[in-house]
């Protein structure tokens, strides 16, 4: 059955417009904008007419780095597909790409299947995936080939955990010159995990186990010296790099350098960096194993640093890097211990409305929340313009949007699959009101009305953001 809708009303933004346009959706896609009130938008007809009056109306958010039930530290992620992707949804996040994992001694195919297994039939929006290398050789390096022709096309590394996911910097290199020949985007883990290992050891030799000295020896500097390699290690491969969630000034400057230099050189920062600190590593009562994640979090004066980047345009997309573990049972594994603390936090719900007070806060414009958050990751990652913005073709994932609305976040009101949140007690302005997914309404009117196995697999296309 065709169905057509029409939002009526609202102030429709984009990476490059605002406009008080009605929108019509046509089987799952854009049909059609014309300007509100006008003979054209006026003679619309619709199974389905939304207002928008007094609302944004925006793309639904592309949130490209996320690890549904990811193994580590012996135990997994506490958000499933299912449970991830309908939170996802009510923070009006409409596509996810997540991360597919290789293991040493396997092969990509095996890691990208079990993925698929995961989230096929499960999620309530769409999903692409990333692939974890965690063991360059000659087969890796074949299949890499294969999987950027069927819609595979980054590839993540990690200069950290070394007897985990660690690649040396030949087997970097490798990577990235397959990547320079396939037009596949390396994704960098930069934190020079050996010389932390090291740290690590010394500080609990010392006695110092607590979660605030997970920040101390996880230094800013090993983040902008790994950061600073990979940048070479892509130059001398010719291949593009993407660096993922930069949390220190440092690094940023690495990347600034870089692209002044003109090298197609990019980076991401997540919400947990621009808005808490190593004050909430240092809470106590164990309280800032919560805030536990790598890159870890780091001073306050950081967070002015990671904003003007998102400005001058030397970071480019803001993700989560959502990997929640809960307080009781998971992070308290490392009770005595900072280094058996699962890294990773909670946030796939709340990043477009914290980005959002990004803009009341006088951070950044609307258009550059739209930006950073729907349009830039699209095309990074080779799904524009099918996502990340609402043009006539485009898939109808489209947030209705009240920007005046007040919130206070809670794990008490969160649809995350985890016992606490990063951001609890905070105060925002503007919230999500609905939420529709090629054309289907997911959240209506903030009650959920979306279903797992609605969100499809969706094969990517190679970066567009280098073009």
């Amino acid at each position: 059955m065709s169905t057509r809708t029409v939002i009526r009303g609202g102030l429709v933004i984009t990476a490059s417009d605002e406009l008080h346009a009605d929108v019509l959706i046509e089987d799952g896609r854009i049909a059609a904008l014309a300007t509100s009130g006008t003979p054209t938008a006026d003679a619309w007809t619709a199974d389905r007419v939304i207002d928008a009056t007094g609302k944004y109306v925006i793309p639904g958010g592309v949130d490209a780095h996320t690890h549904m039930e990811m193994p580590f530290g012996g135990t997994k992620a506490a958000d499933t597909f299912e449970t991830g992707t309908r939170a996802a949804a009510w923070g009006g996040t409409t596509t996810i790409v997540d991360f597919a994992i290789q293991s040493v001694g396997g092969a990509l195919r095996e890691g990208l299947d079990a993925w698929h297994a995961k989230a096929e039939g499960n999620c309530a929006i769409d999903y692409g995936f990333h692939m974890i290398v965690s063991d360059v050789n000659e087969d890796t390096l074949k299949e890499m080939d294969l999987l950027v022709e069927e819609g595979v096309t980054s590839f993540k590394q990690f200069m950290a955990y070394p007897g985990v996911f660690y690649s040396d910097d030949g087997q970097i290199l490798r990577a990235m010159q397959r990547a320079a020949d396939n037009g596949g985007l390396i994704m960098m883990h930069a934190e020079n995990g050996i010389a932390i290992d090291v740290l690590v050891e010394q500080a609990l030799a010392r006695g110092e186990r607590d979660p605030r000295y997970h920040g101390e020896v996880r230094k800013a500097l090993l983040e902008a010296e790994a950061t600073h390699r990979a940048i070479k290690l892509a130059q001398v491969a010719g291949a593009p790099l993407y660096v993922v969630h930069v949390s220190a000034m440092e690094a940023v400057a690495e990347l600034a350098k870089a692209r002044d230099e003109g090298l197609p050189v990019f980076g991401e920062t997540c919400p947990q960096y621009l808005f808490l600190s190593t004050d909430n590593l240092a809470e106590p009562d164990f309280e800032g194993a919560k805030y536990v994640c790598s890159t870890p979090l780091r001073p306050k004066e950081h967070q002015a640093k990671l904003w003007q980047g998102l400005r001058t345009n030397d970071l480019q997309v803001v993700s989560t890097d959502h990997c929640p573990f809960c307080f009781v049972g998971q992070k308290e594994l490392g009770r005595g211990d900072f280094s058996k603390i699962p890294n990773g936090m909670p946030g796939v719900e709340n990043r477009m409305d914290l980005l959002h007070q990004g803009v009341v806060d006088g951070h950044i414009s609307r258009r550059r929340w739209i930006e950073i958050a729907c349009a830039s990751p699209a095309r990074m990652f080779g799904l524009y313009p099918k996502k990340g913005t609402i043009a006539p073709g485009a898939d109808a994932d489209v947030v209705i949007y009240d920007p005046h609305a007040e919130q206070t976040v809670s794990a008490e009101t969160h649809h995350m699959n985890v016992d606490y949140s990063a951001y609890e007690g905070k105060r925002l302005t503007g919230r999500v009101e609905t939420v529709l997914s090629r054309g289907e309404l997911v959240i209506t009117e903030r009650e959920y009305t979306g279903h797992a196995g609605h969100g499809v697999y969706t094969p990517r296309s190679t970066s567009q953001y280098l073009n």
